[in-house]
């Protein structure tokens, strides 16, 4: 199966739909959301094509296979208007014969790891793409797909059979990748 793994849509209608064409062009099979789904947060600007509502009943409308954890910007309220569940704080799934931890990284992160048994830990919440392994463990934030920081580019992931890409938005070039 193919995922992307992705983080910090932060209510960007704009690059959610970017994202989509190459979710479509890719045949994508299930997208893993890492929080901070709607809301920009106090912090953040507003993304370009900010538009929360519209995202939500688009996502919905949608219909995807979505597994996600609660970022800090995630709200009760904006469960009300998803259909799929996103106040899960940590959680450990099943990927290509992999288990993948995530979390949205305010309370887990590379400093303070969750419990379990994993292969790969996925986080988001720095908008700072990182791929790396240490030791055994496989560490993935795919930055954001709406507001990086420090002169990234808008970011997400793939993970398929052979291992992991973290892309471009723009253009869908492989940023780095990390074969299993």
């Amino acid at each position: 199966m193919k995922y992307i793994v992705l983080s910090d849509i932060h209510g960007s209608l704009k690059t959610f739909n970017e994202l989509l064409k190459i979710a479509e062009k890719e045949k994508i099979d299930k997208f893993v959301l890492l929080g901070d789904v709607l809301y920009h947060g106090p912090r953040n600007p507003l993304p370009e094509g900010y538009n929360p509502k519209e995202l939500a009943a688009h996502m919905n409308d949608l219909k995807l296979d979505i597994v996600a954890v609660r970022g800090n910007c995630d709200a009760e309220v904006d469960q009300m208007v998803l259909d799929y569940e996103i106040l899960i704080n940590d959680r450990i799934v099943r990927i290509n014969n992999k288990n993948m931890a995530m979390s949205h990284g305010h309370h887990k992160n590379e400093d303070v790891l969750p419990e379990g048994d994993y292969d790969i830990f996925a986080y988001g919440h720095t908008h700072l793409p990182v791929l790396k392994k240490e030791n055994d463990l496989i560490i993935l934030n795919p930055g954001s797909l709406s507001l990086p920081k420090q002169n990234n580019p808008k970011s997400f992931a793939v993970i398929d059979d052979n291992g992991i890409e973290i892309r471009k938005l723009e253009d869908n070039s492989v940023i780095s990748s990390l074969v299993y």
